[in-house]
């Protein structure tokens, strides 16, 4: 396999994977190119790259930035906007899980303590609805105090804590 074959599945599967971590194809595309890029890409390298508008390709880079993925980069002697992106793995992985926290499970937890908070009329229902809602609530939360203390973890936070939980 050559450097652009490697390049594009590389890129594609990427792409793919973007849906887990909660962006769409293009976004994880984008991300990616930049992160196996030696230097930082104008809008115009990214729409040729991947083939895709400079609408999408616009839209997708500003959520990128919005997630703390990729920022925008000052080129001497340029009027053109340049993005980069994290190059380290694990922070890229602690600032998509701390992303993703925010944006999806403060959420919820935040609906779960809601609805396990309404008046008991001593109905069974209602008593099943706040009993199951507030288990639900209890383990959301213990799984986001968990993230963030993962995500809070200086230099190389996955590979320590994945040692503490396995020793």
């Amino acid at each position: 396999m050559d450097y652009k074959e490697a390049k594009d599945k590389f890129i594609s599967t990427w792409g793919s994977l973007g849906t887990l971590w909660g962006i769409n194809k293009a976004m994880a595309q984008i991300q990616a190119l930049l992160f196996i890029s030696t230097k930082p890409l104008s809008t115009e390298e990214i729409m040729e790259e991947l083939q895709i508008s400079r609408g999408n390709t616009s839209m997708n880079v500003r959520q990128l930035i919005d997630w703390g993925i990729v920022t925008k980069e000052l080129v001497p002697g340029e009027r053109k906007e340049y993005f980069s992106t994290e190059k380290d793995v694990q922070e890229l992985a602690r600032v998509i899980a701390k992303e993703r926290s925010r944006r999806e499970i403060q959420p919820v937890i935040k609906t779960l303590k809601e609805v396990s908070t309404i008046k008991d009329d001593g109905t069974e229902k209602t008593r099943e609805l706040i009993k199951q809602t507030k288990a639900l609530y209890d383990l959301a939360d213990t799984a986001d105090v968990m993230l963030n203390k993962l995500v809070n973890q200086n230099q190389n936070w996955l590979t320590k804590s994945l040692f503490k939980i396995f020793k």
